[in-house]
């Protein structure tokens, strides 16, 4: 296990260090690890030692796992390495056990994926993406976003925070120029196209810049909230893209309420309700049937988490007894033919989605 030296000078030997809650990370006190390290007598609803144990092995991984070179994780699957997407995924997993750029167990690697990803965003368009690994570059430029929205308020530098404040201000812009005149987004910036799975992407990431304080024209969110509507068929279910209705979509469906929530439309029920119905009834959280199997659980898990009650229980229960069978000795979990940082970050995210740490993700 690598040995980080902490800011300030401190060495911290074997990532130690434990967890407390967001608001005493943000308020600079020591922290980290808080999934893996909490007492039993501690643990949130829906987590016990074994998962805890599963959540450490996952999240020691994801460290190993990062490149040593340049600060980033790459896909181990598939026929791209998506630096960016993936940095953004896996950055998150780590913010979500406690940990910031400055504070706690995994900081380093955090500030290193801060970084790289900075180091990334161009300062002229906004994107952030790296351009000969990532091909589809509005999927890396949205979870990128996310992430470093995530973690604005977690900076206590003046000059980083004025840096990061410069990225996702060009980064808001970036996507609210590439908008499709739907109101949904495509692959690439200039594609003028849009589709369910970038537009997910790109409202999440705007939620989480609005939250963290950057400008966001609500007009943005509001006009790709109403595509995300304008998509569901009869049946409850929501359709890849609006000019080409097609069937619906078990993923971007699920994809689609979880991203309404995080916009703060909560009283939407006949939509939400349609939708939920139609996700419960085609995705099961143990046997995957759509494909996309990690992609379809990191947002149906947000949806059920946002809605709380016996079916968020009862999907933990399952999600996570299914996700302990499937961990590899190293640590991982691999799905969904991206490769394993990829799926090991979603599954890291749905399993401590109750430790409630990263605020675009907490009810």
């Amino acid at each position: 296990m690598r040995s980080h030296a902490m800011p300030g000078g401190h060495t911290m030997q074997g990532h130690t260090m434990s967890g407390l809650a967001l608001a005493c990370l943000l308020a600079a006190a020591v922290s980290g690890g808080a999934a893996a390290q909490s007492p039993e007598d501690v643990y949130p609803r829906g987590i016990n030692k074994e998962i805890a144990t599963a959540i450490a092995r996952g999240l020691d991984y994801l460290d190993r796992a990062q490149s040593p070179t340049d600060g980033c994780w790459r896909s181990g699957g598939g026929s791209g390495s998506y630096p960016a997407a993936m940095s953004g995924l896996a950055g998150m997993a780590l913010v979500a056990s406690g940990s910031t750029p400055t504070r706690g167990k995994y900081w380093h690697p955090v500030r290193q994926a801060c970084e790289y990803l900075m180091k990334h965003a161009d300062p002229g368009s906004g994107v952030i993406s790296v351009a000969n690994e990532e091909g589809r570059s509005m999927y890396g430029h949205g979870f990128a976003t996310l992430f470093l929205a995530s973690v604005y308020g977690m900076e206590e530098g003046a000059d980083i925070q004025e840096r990061l404040h410069g990225v996702l201000t060009r980064a808001v812009r970036l996507i609210a120029q590439a908008q499709s005149g739907a109101g949904g987004w495509l692959y690439t910036p200039d594609s003028g196209g849009d589709e369910g799975s970038v537009t997910v992407t790109q409202v999440q990431a705007l939620r989480a810049c609005r939250m963290a304080g950057i400008v966001v024209d609500k007009k943005t969110i509001d006009r790709a909230v109403d595509y995300i509507k304008k998509c569901q068929n009869p049946d409850g279910g929501i359709s890849y893209q609006l000019g080409m209705r097609g069937e619906s979509r078990p993923a971007i469906s699920a994809a689609g309420i979880a991203v309404l929530y995080n916009a703060g439309f909560y009283d939407d029920q006949p939509f939400v309700d349609k939708a939920l119905k139609y996700v419960q009834k085609h995705v099961s959280p143990t046997s995957d049937n759509t494909g996309h199997h990690f992609y379809t659980q990191l947002y149906y898990a947000q949806a059920l988490y946002q809605r709380g009650g016996k079916d968020w229980d009862d999907y933990l229960a399952k999600f996570s007894a299914w996700l302990l069978r499937q961990q590899r000795p190293d640590g991982s979990w691999d799905s969904d033919g991206v490769g394993p940082v990829y799926a090991s970050a979603i599954a890291l995210i749905i399993l401590q989605l109750p430790y409630a740490l990263v605020p675009i993700y907490q009810r």
